[in-house]
């Protein structure tokens, strides 16, 4: 796991060191995670998997969780690309980075 899951630095500067704040955000965020991976994972609809990548995306970035906000935008464009298709080298790096920004938030006593 690494400890760069989550930008504290950024994510402080975005809460103005609320701390309170950035526990509801990272609760939040570890909670859409669940929601959008599945959709990203096991929707037969393109548009809503690229729906849930995109929104993904917004929220990692709201937070400084770069590595899923990166995995989520190879996603949302593959799927928007020619092909259509979404590799499972992307699904997995996607699903890594995820885990490893939930795990940095259970610690930060954030479980969701």
């Amino acid at each position: 796991m690494t400890e760069k899951a989550i930008d504290f630095a950024y994510l402080s500067r975005q809460t103005a060191g609320d701390h309170e704040l950035e526990r509801e955000l990272l609760t939040l965020f570890a909670q859409q995670c669940v929601v959008h991976l599945r959709a990203i994972h096991g929707s037969a609809d393109r548009q809503a998997r690229m729906d849930a990548a995109h929104t993904l995306k917004g929220a990692a970035r709201a937070i400084g969780a770069w590595r899923v906000a990166e995995a989520a935008d190879r996603i949302e464009e593959s799927l928007s690309g020619p092909e259509q298709a979404v590799s499972e080298t992307a699904l997995d790096a996607l699903a890594l980075a995820a885990a490893e920004a939930r795990a940095v938030i259970a610690l930060f006593d954030c479980a969701a």
